[in-house]
């Protein structure tokens, strides 16, 4: 029996922890406009609860404004109060035809707590890795004890593996300090 669908499901799972941080670095807030930034706020509006992306036409008019044009202009206030209770620090501006969100200017202390938020998620997505190459030593071990692979195959897969897991590190640090810099730019 091979090894090599384990590898790739670990991969897979890798690759998994790598958007998701990603996708969570977008929705960061960092002193410029961007669309990441509410569209999964959830809105209660026609008696369930629907994320802002499926009920507005979502736009950056300029780098620090966000508008928000609902496609039924009767929600507005659903998705103002949304935004309000969001917890983002947002004010929502209603000009009867869109709500306009001024996004403010990042201070000193706020760049910093963001940058804590990117180690935490950086850390969040090293963790799920290691997990996932942790249930591929297991698969190893297990195929190993019960004979289906000799030693040095499964010795060799994980060193493949490791390889993999080396590789996926390197680029959890490359955008976490990348995402950093940008935070950190004036």
């Amino acid at each position: 029996m091979s090894t090599d669908p384990f590898i790739q499901a670990a991969v897979s799972d890798f690759e998994k922890a790598l958007n998701h941080m990603n996708d969570e670095f977008s929705r960061l807030q960092i002193g410029r406009a961007n669309p990441s930034l509410i569209e999964h706020i959830s809105v209660e509006a026609y008696g369930s609860q629907q994320p802002l992306k499926n009920m507005a036409n979502i736009s950056v008019p300029d780098p620090k404004t966000l508008q928000i044009q609902p496609w039924d202009k009767s929600v507005m206030r659903d998705i103002e109060k949304a935004i309000q209770t969001a917890g983002l620090g947002l004010n929502p501006v209603n000009n009867g035809v869109a709500i306009l969100l001024t996004i403010p200017p990042l201070t000193e202390e706020r760049r910093k707590d963001i940058v804590k938020i990117v180690h935490q998620l950086a850390e969040e997505a090293r963790i799920s890795i290691r997990n996932a190459r942790q249930t591929a030593h297991s698969k190893f071990k297990q195929m190993s004890q019960d004979k289906e692979i000799t030693e040095d195959d499964a010795t060799g897969a994980q060193k493949r593996l490791q390889e993999k897991v080396d590789d996926y590190n390197s680029k959890v640090a490359e955008a976490s300090k990348s995402k950093e810099e940008a935070v950190m730019t004036v």
